[in-house]
């Protein structure tokens, strides 16, 4: 495949530092944005283009960027949405296992989540036949600093029944901070894969949504077999409703 010009959001960790090292190393363009430009500078020095984007702008300022992004290169090839939601040329969009399971006091979040894979799949709809190819990719627990003090944000609970159970969740996302048993490298590695259609994704076809990570798959894929089974169980009941 011919060199590709990313543009990748929320670079200032996690994973989208990870994927401005591994764009990079395989000799592609990378246009790295943040919220504060200055986090990021480091990444210049490495190869990547850098700018300033927040996502939670207005049209006009994200407009704005987009096009400086745009003038960099000349051309953009894969957005990688890694923070917030952005639509610029082709992308490839960072869901989560929560897109699929509601977890206990994660409400927010996953609903934020399930959202962005209903928005996702429906542009996946509506822009294939203009030759744009979406990857929704969701991921289960990674290492990275989603956890860490400074962007995990909890309090206390303002429900009293609720109290016991939330401080017991409380406690096991600190304690998790740091020892998730995914490792970012593999799961950037193979999104790279999927997107340039070589590695592991050579000779495969390339789905739309993807989950990534053992837990992924073994929690969506209990979810999708208690769901078959309930439309098999309820099957006669549930589709006999027509006129």
């Amino acid at each position: 495949m011919s060199q590709l010009v990313w543009l990748v959001t929320g670079c200032s960790s996690g994973f989208g530092t990870e994927f401005v090292h591994q764009i990079l190393s395989r000799g592609d363009k990378v246009i790295a944005t943040a919220r504060n430009s200055a986090r990021i500078e480091p990444l210049a020095s490495q190869g990547a283009a850098v700018l300033e984007l927040d996502v939670t702008d207005s049209q006009d300022s994200i407009d704005q960027t987009i096009a400086k992004a745009f003038a960099i290169y000349g051309r953009i090839d894969v957005l990688v949405n890694n923070a917030g939601f952005v639509a610029a040329g082709s992308w490839e969009d960072l869901s989560s296992l929560s897109g699929w399971v509601g977890h206990q006091f994660t409400g927010a979040y996953a609903g934020s989540k399930f959202a962005l894979e209903g928005v996702v799949e429906s542009l996946h709809n509506e822009t294939k036949a203009l030759g744009l190819r979406t990857l929704l990719m969701e991921p289960g627990r990674f290492r990275t600093t989603l956890l860490s003090t400074g962007h995990l944000q909890s309090k206390q609970s303002q429900i009293p029944d609720y109290e016991s159970t939330s401080e017991i969740h409380r406690n096991h996302l600190h304690v998790g901070d740091l020892k998730q048993p995914g490792n970012p490298e593999n799961f950037v590695a193979i999104v790279l894969d999927l997107v340039r259609q070589e590695g592991c994704a050579q000779g495969k076809s390339i789905p739309f949504r993807l989950p990534v990570g053992k837990d992924a798959v073994e929690e969506i894929g209990a979810k999708v077999k208690d769901l078959l089974e309930t439309l098999q169980e309820w099957d006669s009941i549930i589709t006999d409703t027509d006129y």
